[in-house]
Parts: C-alpha cells; structure tokens; sequence
C-alpha cells in the first residue's frame, strides 16, 4: 500500500532491503535502498517516476490498488534512468496514451532505451504542469547526474522531487529523516555524493543556487532513493554544498595492497611517522584488496591528502590500485595532495606509475615516492617514518 505525506501526495514506491549492488557492481550497497514512487492527487493527478524494472509488475499490481490507472492523467519521468523509469513500460501497457513529461534528453534517452514511441511532452526549466488546485513547476539539471535529470517542485505543498539529487541508498519503512539513525543517513549519504555526484560538483553548487535564487519555500524534499527530508530539509542542502565546494577533512589515508607483507609494513611505518607530527590528525590506513572499493571512495572524498602504495607485479601495480586510481580519474577530485610508495624486487616501476596515474587523477604530487627493496628492516621502517613526517608536513 501506498504511504501518504500530505493529503496530496502519496509515496507509492518500492523498498529493497536485499540490494547489495548498484549500477552493475559499481556501486556497493551496505543498507538496502529504495526506489522511491510519488502519486500527486490535484483536480488532475500526477504520478511522479516508477521503480527499477525487477519490480515493475508489482509495482503496478500495488498502483493500482492506490488508484484507477485511469485516473493517472500525466507521468513525469525526472530522470531516464532504468531504476527509475523500468517500470514505464509495464505501467503503459496499461495506460497508453497517458502523457509522460521529461526533458527532451529524457525524450531520447527513454526512446533509447525502450524503443517506444509514448506520447512524450518534452518541458524545460520555468514550465508548469496545472494540476487544478495546485501546478508542477519543472527545473533542468542537467548532468546530475544524467544530461535528462530535472526536479519537480509541488506548489501549496511545498515539496521538491529532487530525483538522485539528495538521495542515498538507505533502505527505511518509516521514510523520514527524522526516524532513522542519523549517522548512518549522513554515512550513506556522503557515500553516494562521493562515488556518484563528486565530478559534477560544480553543477551542483550552480544548480542549487540557481534553485535557492527562485526563492522557493520547500517543507519537503523527496529524492528517488531514500529518505525524504522533512525535518529541516534545508541541512541536507547546506551538506551538498560543503560537499560540492571541494571538500575536505582533517584526514590523511594511506591506501595499500601488499602480496607478502613488505607494502604493508611500509603503510604502517608512513602512519606511524605522521601520526608522530599531528597526534589530533585521523589516519586511516586501508587494505585495497580487503576494504570495499566504493568505502575507500568516501575515504579519498574525506581525506585532504592520500598515500597510495603497491609492490611492483609485473613491471606495474596491483589491480585493485589500478581500479582505484581508474575511479579516483574519473571522479575528478580537486584540492588533495598525494604520494606513492611500495616494495620491489628488481625492477621498482610501480611507484612511478603510481604517482604518474595520481597526477592524471588531478591530485597535486608532494613528492617522487619513496621505494623500499625487498622486505623493510628496522632501518627502512624508520625511513618509511621519515616519509610518512614529510607528508604530514606538506600540510602545515
């Protein structure tokens, strides 16, 4: 059954507590997630995204039970995306004609996907959808994450669809911000703004001016994943643009995988010697091949500085560095310094390479590297301290 916020709007979603991985196996899901269905009731109705393909029979079998389906009058689709639009064609096999509302890149992109020709009415920022006793007023946001993604935003209630923007995989029944565990919430959400909306961070911050210059009173914010906002929906706005502004924390994070415990050893001695210049200072250090890579993410989004470490295999790195290094370039952080470390044997290119692919990665080099021959004595642990020290000291 659906769940109503207001006498207007009611959530007819889907929550999926069995989720473990998103976008493929790109994305790591710890805590479930939902996909998250609005039905806006006015003198005409509007039904506002559907849920991810998997559920779309059931989807339409609970719909149906909030509503006669003909009495859906437009569809608004913010966002093309399959989990938020794969119950579309399910829905309008049944509705067919029924209007569906997105941008003109959501016309393409749905098309694209579904190869249909539905009875698309393509809008753009500043248009209206009257409702009767209350109007949606459409706003593009492009490349938040998708080129098609907009917000919705309800009239007399107040309320912004945000589509991805503000969400969090974070799988709740009771639906509000205000009842669940707050620091898992804010956990969940810095992971997804990290591994998702990181390189678009500059839209972010110009998109949501942009909507705050439009001086709107927002008492909710219903984004397409997660909680909804309706305790102080401003503080998770005011989040995203610390998150959007380059941010940083008073963390350094040494980031490792070692084959036979030489790399390792040489992770701990670099924490060691920066923990000796900044005791107040959070040092984590992070195992590649054991930490989930989309946790390490966060880590990096955290951290004003990381250390990257790998024996040299095969004339190069280990593979779970390369996939960091891969994501961490296409992430485009900005404002975080770096170094590279490792062990060798006989040929010691991994450092290099490191440090080479972090550049490209936009980080800013503090140094060369440093390398250590085969399995660190007492007197290379001291050395790894030493530059562990001189990293700590870029930063004073």
């Amino acid at each position: 059954m659906g769940k109503k916020l207001t006498e207007k709007v009611t959530w007819v979603g889907k929550v999926d507590w069995e989720l473990k991985s998103f976008h493929g196996n790109e994305y790591s899901v710890h805590r479930g997630s939902s996909y998250n269905s609005y039905l806006v009731r006015g003198e005409r109705n509007a039904l506002i995204d559907t849920v991810w393909k998997p559920f779309d029979k059931e989807f339409v079998t609970r719909l149906k039970q909030e509503i006669d389906l003909n009495q859906i009058d437009y569809i608004v689709m913010n966002h093309s995306e399959i989990d938020h639009s794969g119950a579309l064609p399910e829905l309008l096999r049944e509705i067919p004609d029924t209007p569906v509302y997105c941008t003109e890149n959501g016309v393409k992109i749905l098309k694209g996907h579904y190869h249909a020709d539905w009875n698309f009415i393509p809008v753009k920022t500043g248009d209206r959808l009257d409702l009767g006793n209350c109007s949606l007023t459409f706003v593009e946001a492009p490349m938040l994450h998708w080129p098609d993604t907009m917000f919705s935003y309800l009239s007399g209630d107040n309320i912004l669809f945000s589509n991805d923007a503000f969400g969090q995989h974070y799988a709740t029944e009771s639906l509000y911000n205000d009842t669940v565990n707050i620091a898992e919430l804010y956990s969940e959400a810095m992971k997804y703004y990290a591994n998702i909306l990181t390189p678009f961070s500059p839209l972010v911050k110009k998109k949501i001016d942009e909507v705050l210059g439009m001086n709107l009173t927002v008492n909710m914010i219903c984004p397409s994943h997660g909680v909804i906002w309706r305790d102080d929906p401003a503080q998770i706005i005011g989040r995203y643009l610390d998150w959007a502004g380059n941010y940083q924390e008073e963390q350094i994070t040494v980031i490792y995988d070692t084959m036979w415990q030489s790399t390792r050893k040489m992770a701990e001695g670099i924490l060691a010697g920066i923990r000796s210049v900044n005791p107040d200072l959070t040092v984590k250090l992070v195992n590649a091949s054991v930490r989930d890579k989309n946790d390490i993410i966060t880590e990096i989004f955290r951290s004003k500085g990381i250390l990257v470490g790998s024996p040299t295999v095969n004339n190069g790195y280990l593979y779970s560095i390369g996939g960091l290094l891969e994501m961490s370039k296409g992430l485009k952080f900005k404002q975080k310094k770096a170094a590279a470390f490792g062990s060798y044997g006989w040929s010691g290119e991994a450092v290099t390479q490191i440090s080479q692919q972090l550049q490209d990665a936009g980080f800013q080099i503090v140094n060369a590297g440093h390398k250590a021959l085969w399995v660190p004595d007492g007197a290379e642990l001291e050395a790894c301290k030493q530059f562990g020290r001189e990293f700590a000291g870029a930063f004073a």
